[in-house]
């Protein structure tokens, strides 16, 4: 599917009609997690279908470098991580994070409450991802982390100091999100007292469901998540589901190709987190869910997908949280869809591997659809952004400028590839950060 056209772009060839069955790699924030717990736990856990990309990979690198004992090759099916318990015992002076947003935002809970000093350093990508939202109130609950400060915000590299144990306390996010939300409830695993988060608009709950299948003390309430001082201790096997977000690109394939059909099998449908469902089925799309699992700490099932005429719709600020990592793919989809879809509370875009809506805006802009943009004020009364996307017309086909960011790369090579156009971007090399397989399941699906 993939020729080099010369140096720098890469030719992606159409792709036909097609009826199949795919098993996509695990859950990219389960991963992360699945390490993240395992490595602080007592005991051995064995991680089925874990994520091998490059994010998930730098998660498990960094855990190796902080003493954990973790038996794992490229390949392999399954992660084995010898738990070193609450407190890790390394030498090392400075971390590097390469581009992964999650792994910086969740360990500086962890380290954070380590005895010992650390840097933790990133790839040029993050150096402009805000971290004051985590640095704040981390110092707060008695954290000695301090990041590079720019005006009044604080960016990496973050500079952690031992500043003893820390102390409990009751936080509400300002923002909805999943990663300031699990930092401070895993730094709350060694704080005295009882730390509290709450969420004015729920954002995904992966770490909240895993720290109970870990014996963490957690008790979650709608939006109000507490947890106190606990011992982890290991469930010994952890399966994970295959990504949504891997998969919401080869849905959406699906739904704009002509007379085609697919199921992907055993996908995370966890509801804080597999949002884009009920936006798709507003939209008309043809989606079932069969062998549901909803015994397991994650549910997953069978995703049935059909082509379909897809209609314009609403989405509203509350319901971001939940598609957030799908919003690249639903602006395409917008832009095949009839009618004015109208995208509200996406500030968030902004600060991502890149600013996506400027992105998608510019690439979608060159295939001659109508994308528009204003700020408003949001219902928490704060400036937004919101979009409106009029689709139903024909689109052109047109060169893809991937901005070096993963979730714009993939959702514009479906736009071209449901053109049934041949797709060249400039830069696919940004797709091993969450889905190195990505075109090997293209090339399964084109000659299935």
């Amino acid at each position: 599917m993939r020729e080099f056209h010369n140096s720098l772009m890469f030719k992606i060839n159409p792709l036909k009609e097609f009826n199949t069955e795919i098993t996509l790699p695990g859950d990219k924030s389960i991963s992360h997690r699945a390490i993240m717990l395992s490595s602080i736990a007592k005991g051995a856990t064995k991680i089925s279908n874990f994520l091998d990309s490059e994010d998930t990979l730098r998660t498990l690198n960094v855990f190796r470098q902080l003493g954990v004992s973790i038996d794992y090759s490229p390949g392999d099916k399954e992660v084995i991580v010898k738990g070193r318990g609450k407190y890790l015992s390394f030498e090392k002076k400075a971390l590097y994070m390469g581009e992964s947003g999650t792994t910086i935002r969740l360990i500086s809970g962890i380290l954070s409450a380590q005895r010992t000093a650390i840097t933790i350093t990133s790839a040029d990508s993050l150096k402009n991802r805000p971290m004051a939202r985590i640095t704040l109130p981390l110092r707060l609950m008695g954290a000695g982390i301090q990041g590079r400060r720019i005006n009044n915000s604080e960016y990496p590299p973050l500079k952690i100091a031992p500043a003893g144990r820390l102390r409990g306390i009751t936080y509400r996010l300002p923002v909805a999100s999943a990663q300031v939300k699990s930092c401070l409830l895993l730094a709350g695993l060694y704080a005295q007292g009882k730390t509290t988060v709450i969420e004015q608009v729920q954002s995904r709950d992966h770490t909240e469901r895993m720290l109970k299948i870990f014996s963490a003390n957690i008790k979650v309430r709608r939006k109000r998540i507490t947890v106190s001082d606990s011992v982890l201790n290991s469930p010994k096997r952890l399966f994970v589901p295959s990504d949504f977000s891997s998969s919401a690109f080869f849905i959406g394939l699906t739904l704009l190709s002509k007379n085609s059909r697919i199921v992907i099998k055993n996908v995370s449908i966890n509801p804080s987190r597999a949002g884009l469902l009920k936006v798709l089925r507003r939209m008309g799309a043809k989606i079932k869910l069969n062998n549901l699992n909803k015994d397991y700490f994650e549910p997953y099932a069978d995703i049935c997908v059909e082509s379909s005429f897809l209609k314009a719709v609403n989405v509203r600020e509350e319901e971001i949280p939940l598609l957030i990592d799908e919003l690249p793919l639903l602006f395409v989809l917008s832009a095949f869809a009839k009618g004015v879809t109208s995208i509200y509370g996406l500030k968030e875009l902004r600060v991502k591997e890149t600013d996506r809506i400027y992105s998608m805006g510019y690439n979608l802009k060159h295939m001659g659809v109508k994308f528009s943009l204003k700020n408003y004020i949001n219902s928490s009364g704060d400036k937004d952004v919101m979009i409106k996307i009029k689709g139903g017309k024909r689109l052109m086909p047109s060169s893809i400028k991937t901005f070096s960011d993963h979730r714009t790369a993939m959702s514009l090579i479906i736009a071209n590839l449901a053109l049934n156009s041949l797709a060249k971007a400039d830069n696919i090399h940004c797709i091993s950060k969450s889905f190195p397989q990505f075109f090997k399941k293209l090339d399964s699906i084109r000659v299935s």
